[in-house]
């Protein structure tokens, strides 16, 4: 490759949010308590949130546009809705 070919960029991963996120760096971004977050969840109002094992995880996307929304909650999903 000579000096003025264009090099691949590698995404380093402290310059770009992490596209899954945990459900404290969910309330570190809302500024709430972890607690919170997981109530929220429980209640259908966060959206993007996968339960896997013992942890849930988030979609950055999911939870960035569900702010840009508003207030409005997010769609319960059909196990919350027993």
């Amino acid at each position: 490759m000579s000096s003025t070919e264009e090099r691949p960029q590698f995404e380093d991963h402290h310059e770009q949010p992490h596209a899954v996120l945990t459900a404290d760096e969910v309330a570190k971004l809302l500024r709430v308590n972890r607690k919170t977050v997981y109530a929220a969840f429980k209640q259908g109002e966060i959206p993007g949130g996968r339960r896997i094992g013992g942890t849930i995880r988030f979609s950055r996307a999911r939870v960035l546009e569900w702010l840009g929304q508003g207030q409005a909650c997010a769609p319960r999903s059909p196990r919350g809705a027993r």
